[in-house]
């Protein structure tokens, strides 16, 4: 038997083989990849390799065994189909006989498009019989950490959220639950609704950055016509700023505000806050 992880070269992916490593040997662990060349590190230190792609159902064929514990990353190709991707996994999975199937998928509260498909793939979860646990990940630090070049370079944090706030942790924080999940015990059947333990506004993102940087940043609120056409103007493709600017929507509306503790009781620790985050990607 053996804990999968698909996406596993991917930012949580990833992050889940790694934490994987330090609670149970190598050779239990496989790593499902498109690219074996990006998991060749991970090939060196004992983890099963196997190759297959969300479109390519034959890949998955053989792939799972009976009481295996999976984790289906969910997909990032927005315009590929994202639930068909999904159900190919559940399929295979349902077909080997695996003993739990868990799947990152977004907040319950949250309504605007980018959940879509990920209800739409609870949905086949749900109906295919598997044993299952929902990991409803809100959102990640890293969604903003990451970009903070254009922030800095223009001392302005710009976003249509209006003074709605986030629940959101690091990447790590999400993977670690994902950990739990996958070598604990009593969580089939289960959903878990995961956000950071303290929600932050934009305004609070910017005073923390000019606390940390010594520059002056502000909050600039716009419209989420002119957030969409910002994102588009900075080259995004029109249908993925659709959804993020709808995601902005969405949290002027309170709809990433998790206030469960699932997280932070998954994982025993409290999860990353804002300033840690920040200073992360500041020293990266």
């Amino acid at each position: 038997m053996s804990i999968v992880v698909t996406g596993a070269t991917g930012h949580l992916g990833r992050l889940v083989v790694e934490q994987l490593l330090e609670k149970v040997p190598a050779d239990r662990i496989t790593a499902v990849v498109r690219t074996p060349e990006k998991a060749a590190d991970l090939a060196r230190r004992g983890v099963r390799i196997s190759v297959a792609d969300y479109n390519a159902p034959e890949t998955f064929d053989d792939l799972f065994a009976a009481g295996d514990k999976v984790l289906l990353v969910s997909g990032n190709e927005f315009d590929k189909g994202r639930v068909q991707q999904h159900r190919v996994v559940i399929d295979a999975a349902k077909a080997a006989g695996v003993a739990l199937l868990a799947y990152t998928s977004a907040p319950g509260s949250l309504k605007a498009a980018l959940a879509d498909d990920h209800r739409g793939t609870e949905e086949a979860l749900l109906s295919s019989g598997l044993p299952y646990t929902l990991l409803r990940n809100g959102w990640y630090h890293e969604n903003y950490t990451e970009q903070l070049a254009p922030v800095l370079e223009h001392g302005a944090v710009v976003h249509a959220a209006g003074e709605g706030r986030i629940s959101a942790a690091s990447r790590a924080d999400y993977a670690a639950a994902a950990v739990a999940v996958l070598t604990g015990e009593g969580h089939e059947n289960k959903t878990y609704e995961l956000g950071g333990d303290q929600a932050w506004g934009f305004a609070e993102f910017a005073a923390e950055l000019s606390r940390q940087t010594g520059k002056e940043i502000t909050y600039r609120q716009v419209s989420v016509e002119e957030y969409q056409g910002i994102l588009t103007g900075a080259g995004l493709p029109e249908p993925l700023a659709a959804i993020l600017a709808g995601v902005d929507a969405s949290i002027e509306k309170g709809e990433l505000v998790v206030g469960s503790g699932d997280l932070s009781r998954l994982t025993g620790r409290p999860t990353t806050p804002l300033a840690e985050a920040i200073a992360t990607a500041l020293k990266g």
